[in-house]
């Protein structure tokens, strides 16, 4: 068994260095490729064999084990069955390195200490005994095999895992010096560290996975093997959005299952990058003030305040992590920075419950925004608990100045919002006096008069009041149009429509014909209107010394029957899934643009194939319309439907057409809108319901995108 093993062994050494000779011509076949990808799992058993071989054989030579023949024998198979394996490993590794997305110099400096092992191995085998064989050439041997089993392995690591993976903990990070906002590039010093972190350990010189290379501009602008890697202006249509989007999952996602993931943030930036494209050397200072990747990226070159010096411990990520929810948001103020800013959302869904939760992370909370939240006297003394808390936003909350005294004990705090509150100018007027590092209060909108603001400002003269606007009348604001605010606007019987205004005092005024809203003959709202049929609600604020605000439009759909039951009959897009079949009677509806979640969780999606949706009740129901709401883009290619056919019966073999109908199809140049449809038919009891809607198959010449297949976007459907 020995003897066949040691010939094994010794054709293996004439077949590997015959590889190597002639690695430049090799061509495999698609089930040695496979055998190739076993690699990276049987390699770690030479390297334990090997490892403890040499170990045995760093003893061999002592009295004791001289004259042991096991101790001789299960040494010799140790190595004789390290070196085999070492052999399987290393073809394998070199039928792996003829794949896409392996080069360069680490794959070089792998393949060779890979060799190098085997090579190495094979010679202390054979001359294990020899008579110039003794312990000093054993130990050195066995030394040098272990030197070069460290170094392959840091090269395997390195070409997995990125360059210096198993050094890096070894390694002092060096000195950087911090891009000022003013000279820092888009590109350079926002997107190309967050590749460099996620995405280069894969996208590297010595490791391109799907040809694609991460590390500079000219090879992102080059892309991969699947085409460009962006469109300059269209998120939605670029392979890097579109990837990062599918389900986790998902083989192509990425980054891969097991990698670190992008944060949220991250996403966003990549999707602004991408919408805002112009130049790999644009200014981040030159873009608009208000533009939303230059607002989202300053946070990574400036600190909330230059003086700011954090001397606390960062928290856990793992419990930064936990602490944010749908309604909670809790991240760090900026990369490195051990301080956390928290921001809490949705009125209806707050509790004292979530700042109670935040004591885990108490120490770290810098910027506490609890805008809008019916937050009282009794949860500031929570807040209170904030020890380094230095900006606290409660505009429009239900706290009184009586209850800010609570506060007065936060040694940093600096800035304190309390615009929309109910404030007493005389406890206010005790309470500032008590704050010792507060820099600026702001107050507008408030029950204060400009005499008492004046006051204020007289009083505490080192203290910034923001009074807010003063009307003299000659320099009328325009107010902001209404804002809508019903937790849907799909409803199944009727809904109370909900409008208000962030402006105390502003008159809503509203039109439910598709008339303009005026401030005379338009019915004013008075909040117990009640739809029980679809409405498009235009409505206008108006107020005494304001210009009246831009119309804004209300869409309200009614769908009066949820299916007991729903199945897709063709598969949606991968990265237009939202929530499979229930997407369309989630009562969630989509917006426009892809930045905002609601465009990429919401939508279903469709290009190659139709929408099918099978529906069916338990209980026929009668039924006499179904609609459908959909995204036009034109610009982009997200069309509507090219028809959509309405099947019907109380039972699916009773089912037959039941309606058709072809909507208009926008114009090139038409702007992006929300639309919907409906096939309407005689009443009838209904048990199972088939949808079918055709994405257009062939954009029209006369359209952007011509010739092209248009992608077809629906996120509600509505049953009456």
């Amino acid at each position: 068994m020995r003897y066949i093993a040691e010939n094994l062994l010794l054709g293996l050494t004439i077949t590997i260095a015959f590889l190597l000779v002639f690695e430049s011509n090799l061509v495999l076949p698609v089930w040695l490729q496979s055998f190739g990808r076993l690699h990276p799992m049987l390699l770690h058993f030479p390297l334990v064999l090997l490892i403890v071989a040499v170990i045995l054989e760093f003893f061999r030579f002592s009295p004791a084990n001289a004259a042991n023949d096991f101790y001789q024998n299960f040494s010799r198979n140790f190595l004789l069955s390290g070196a085999l394996l070492a052999a399987v490993t290393v073809v394998m590794g070199l039928f792996l390195a003829q794949e896409e997305g392996y080069a360069g110099d680490t794959l070089f400096w792998h393949k060779w200490t890979g060799a190098g092992i085997f090579f190495l191995s094979s010679a202390l085998y054979f001359v294990r005994n020899a008579n110039w064989y003794r312990a000093p050439v054993a130990r050195a041997g066995g030394s040098l095999l272990l030197l070069v089993l460290v170094l392959g392995g840091h090269f395997g690591a390195s070409l997995t895992h990125g360059n210096d993976y198993v050094f890096a903990p070894f390694k002092v990070d060096e000195a950087t010096v911090p891009v000022p906002f003013e000279k820092a590039l888009v590109f350079n010093d926002v997107i190309l560290p967050i590749f460099n972190q996620k995405c280069v350990g894969c996208h590297n010189a010595d490791k391109q996975k799907g040809g694609l290379l991460l590390t500079d501009a000219e090879s992102v602008m080059k892309g991969g093997k699947n085409g460009e890697l962006f469109v300059a202006g269209q998120p939605e249509i670029s392979l890097l959005l579109q990837r990062i989007h599918l389900p986790m999952e998902e083989k192509k996602h990425m980054p891969p299952s097991g990698k670190t993931q992008l944060s949220p943030e991250e996403i966003r930036l990549l999707a602004l990058w991408v919408q805002r494209h112009q130049s790999f050397k644009q200014k981040l200072a030159d873009l608009p003030v208000g533009d939303s990747l230059r607002v989202l990226a300053a946070a990574r070159f400036q600190p909330a305040n230059a003086d700011d010096i954090f001397d606390f411990e960062p928290p856990s990520e793992d419990v930064v992590t936990e602490l944010n929810t749908d309604y909670r948001t809790v991240s760090f103020l900026a990369r490195q920075s051990p301080a956390l800013e928290v921001n809490i959302y949705n009125k209806s869904e707050y509790a004292p419950r979530l700042l109670e939760e935040l004591r885990a992370v108490r120490m770290q909370i810098v910027d506490l925004n609890l805008s809008k939240m019916p937050v009282s006297d009794q949860d500031l003394s929570i807040v209170a608990t904030f020890e380094n808390l230095r900006n606290l936003n409660l505009n429009f909350t239900e706290i009184s100045a009586r209850g800010l005294h609570s506060l007065a004990a936060l040694p940093y705090l600096r800035s304190l919002n309390l615009s929309g509150t109910k404030l007493n100018f005389d406890d206010l007027h005790k309470q500032l006096g008590t704050f010792k590092m507060l820099k600026s209060v702001s107050v507008w909108d408030t029950e204060l008069t400009g005499e008492q603001i004046a006051r204020l400002k007289k009083d505490h003269p080192n203290l910034n009041v923001i009074g807010g606007f003063v009307d003299d009348g000659n320099s009328p604001l325009k107010l902001n149009p209404p804002q809508e605010g019903n937790a849907s606007t799909v409803f199944d019987k009727e809904i109370a429509l909900r409008l208000k205004h962030p402006i105390r005092g502003a008159t809503i005024r509203y039109t439910t014909d598709g008339s303009e809203p005026d401030s005379l003959t338009s019915p004013v709202f008075n909040g117990k209107m009640t739809l029980t049929e679809p409405a498009t609600i235009k409505a206008k604020a108006f107020k005494k010394g304001w210009l009246g605000s831009e119309t804004a439009t209300f869409d309200f759909f009614k769908s009066t029957y949820d299916p007991d039951s729903l199945r897709l009959l063709y598969p949606l897009n991968r990265v237009h899934l939202a929530e499979g079949a229930e997407t369309f009677f989630n009562k969630k509806l989509g917006t426009i643009g892809a930045n905002n979640p609601a465009w990429a969780n919401f939508w279903a999606g469709v290009r190659d194939n139709d929408l099918g949706l099978v529906a069916t009740f338990k209980a026929p129901v009668t039924i006499s319309s179904v609609g459908l709401h959909y995204m036009i883009e034109e610009d982009t290619g997200i069309f509507p439907p090219e028809w959509v056919e309405i099947w019907g019966g109380a039972s699916e073999k009773e089912a037959k057409l039941l309606a058709k109908v072809k909507p208009r199809q926008p114009q090139k140049g038409e702007f992006e809108s929300l639309q919907s449809l409906a096939g309407t038919f005689k009443p009838q009891p209904i048990g199972y319901l088939k949808i079918i809607a055709k994405p257009v198959e062939k954009i029209s010449e006369q359209n952007t995108q011509k010739g092209r297949k248009a992608l077809l976007l629906v996120d509600e459907m509505f049953i009456n």
